[in-house]
């Protein structure tokens, strides 16, 4: 239940005349705590505190939460907060995949405990969050909870202020700026940000949808949230003589290096996403004949295959399979493969004796290759073959940074836009977006096409 109040004192309306405009404030008091409503006449304000003081007259009890008489708020003073964004995390199930269900709940997490009427003494804040985080939004955990996981639940759903608290402008600054920070109060990245933002819009247009709330109350247009760029550190990419030298170091690792070698380099001469990498089978491989004289591949794309922990798939596997990032569910996507992949690619299913329904790039077991092998060689090969200042620095710090590299080297090549965004599966303005300020080695040429039209030809004097 709401809390609420009757002792309700009313001060006279309050007149600020600036250069441009004049603002009447009404002014009222509950248990103490003073409230104020601006408008920009006299009428509107007159009007509005008349409203209050007759609820007042007629016994009408003022929420504390919001400072209006309950007579005058939307149906949000009778649903919880927490039950609310229960809810909201079924919807979302439903319609997401694994990684986005994280996210979700990992906002809905934090805006949850912002919205806490007291923080918690019985239990310890950090047991708190993973009880809402792994277990309250995540529908598949949510009735497997053990018993000292709900009863944490039970307690904050009984501590959590109503959806009345989303009417409180300064309770959604309030929410918004925990949100926004990170546990020691620091401002968290402007990505993780922008994505909790994200987040919270959605669940408030549910809101509004399901006549929960009147209009969304998150600030909207400038400002709103933090600016992100989008384009790629120039100094996580890797000039070809230091590409050789992690690549190498990989495939002299005594533990399955030759797999790992074959995994990194696709990526890096043909683009490909890592999860478009694992899903691969070598029947969507065409290799050239051995003798051929065009010795060139091609790699066919047609499904992704992203780790994001069987906590939050719906069949409980490491792995979530789905279409093509950007694309239908049934679309395809024909990469061209250079010769030295051509060949590497060849030794590989030689020497791991694949036949043509097997996997390309198998685990120790046979099935996906795990993530954490793959971040692992990585991180072993960047210790082994950078040098200390190389390796402090962004410098393919991401086994991410192997297909940055691919991107802009072709784009470098000379290789049109529209070609290099249909071969790495993005569009043509994301592409430019993220790789424009990496275009390098073309100036001179470019300089040369520019000379190539003339100046401005010569008119007769007078």
């Amino acid at each position: 239940m709401e809390d609420t109040t009757y002792n309700v004192k009313f001060w006279k309306t309050s007149v600020y005349r600036g250069k441009r405009k004049t603002t009447h404030t009404v002014r009222w008091e509950l248990d103490g705590k003073e409230w104020r409503a601006p408008f920009g006449t006299k009428a509107l304000a007159d009007a509005f505190r008349s409203e209050l003081v007759s609820a007042a007259r007629r016994g009408k009890a003022f929420s504390l939460a919001t400072g209006r008489p309950l007579s005058h708020q939307s149906g949000a003073s009778t649903v919880n907060w927490y039950d609310f964004a229960v809810q909201f995390a079924d919807a979302q199930w439903h319609r997401t995949g694994g990684n986005n269900r994280k996210v979700t709940a990992k906002a809905l997490m934090t805006t949850t405990v912002a919205l806490l009427r007291t923080p918690p003494t019985t239990f310890r804040p950090v047991d708190v969050r993973t009880a809402l985080r792994e277990f309250a939004f995540n529908t598949r955990r949510r009735e497997d909870a053990p018993p000292e996981v709900a009863t944490i639940l039970k307690w904050v759903e009984r501590s959590t202020l109503s959806m009345a608290a989303w009417e409180d402008p300064a309770k959604v600054e309030e929410v918004l700026r925990a949100v926004d920070s990170k546990l020691d109060g620091t401002r968290a990245a402007a990505s993780s940000v922008k994505r909790n933002r994200r987040v919270l819009n959605v669940a408030m247009e549910h809101a509004v949808k399901h006549r929960i709330l009147r209009a969304n109350p998150l600030p909207k247009g400038r400002g709103a949230a933090p600016k992100t760029s989008s384009a790629v550190d120039k100094r996580s990419l890797l000039n070809p003589e230091q590409a050789a030298r992690l690549l190498g170091w990989v495939r002299r690792r005594p533990r399955g290096g030759n797999r790992l070698h074959a995994f990194f380099a696709t990526m890096y001469y043909a683009g490909s996403r890592p999860e478009e990498v694992v899903a691969m089978g070598v029947a969507d491989i065409r290799l050239p004949e051995r003798d051929a004289e065009d010795q060139w591949c091609e790699l066919l794309f047609h499904t992704a295959q992203p780790e994001v922990g069987k906590n939050w798939t719906d069949d409980g596997e490491i792995h979530e399979e789905r279409g093509l990032k950007g694309r239908a569910s049934d679309d395809t996507r024909v990469v061209p493969g250079h010769p030295s992949l051509t060949r590497i690619l060849r030794e590989h299913i030689k020497a791991e004796e694949l036949k043509p329904g097997d996997l390309l790039f198998q685990g120790e077991k046979s099935g996906i290759l795990a993530g954490s092998v793959i971040r692992r060689a990585w991180r072993s090969a960047r210790v082994a073959v950078l040098t200390p200042e190389e390796l402090a620095s962004p410098l393919g710090r991401r086994v991410y940074d192997l297909r940055h590299t691919c991107l802009t080297n072709w784009l470098n090549d000379g290789i049109p836009p529209a070609q290099v965004a249909e071969w790495a599966g993005n569009s043509v303005p994301v592409l430019l977006a993220i790789y424009a300020r990496c275009i390098s080695g073309q100036l001179g040429d470019l300089k040369q096409r520019i000379l190539a039209r003339g100046d401005l030809p010569e008119l007769p004097e007078g």
